[in-house]
């Protein structure tokens, strides 16, 4: 599993021009899901993102997590992470998970995340989506296991 992290004052994705999801401010996530990944990862990033402290304290040093300053996740899914770009100029996809396991896989990872108190919103898995953000920083992670 790889994640694209954004700290963001607001973002929102919208699927044939309807807003399915926004937040203020926290992060959004792109997540992209491998054909080896289990629930196994998806527990430790859902950990790991959830408690990531980047938000500033009162001496402005990146010290506070998501549920520190009521942050909210939109969380994409994005399977273009798993991008291919060592031949050709044509990026090969075949390390990304098939839909069957990708977006169940997705899916447990948003619950896991609402169970560390988060509000989450989504995306629509495998769908063309417009997301829009106000990158926070700009502060951009990426986190993989």
């Amino acid at each position: 599993m790889k994640l694209v992290i954004q700290r963001v004052a607001n973002a929102r994705v919208k699927v044939d021009g309807e807003v399915v999801g926004k937040i203020g401010k926290g992060f959004m996530v792109l997540c992209g899901i491998t054909h080896t990944d289990t629930e196994a990862e998806a527990d430790y990033l859902a950990k790991k993102l959830c408690n990531l402290r980047v938000f500033e304290d009162e001496n402005e040093k990146m010290n506070l997590s998501l549920k520190d300053v009521g942050g909210e996740l939109l969380i994409i899914s994005q399977f273009t992470l798993y991008a291919n770009t060592k031949e050709g100029n044509r990026p090969s996809f075949i390390e990304a998970a098939k839909p069957d396991l990708a977006n169940p896989l997705y899916e447990y990872f948003m619950k896991k995340c609402v169970e560390y108190g988060i509000k989450v919103e989504k995306g629509v898995f495998g769908a063309h989506m417009d997301v829009s953000l106000l990158n926070d920083g700009p502060v951009t992670i990426i986190m993989e296991k």
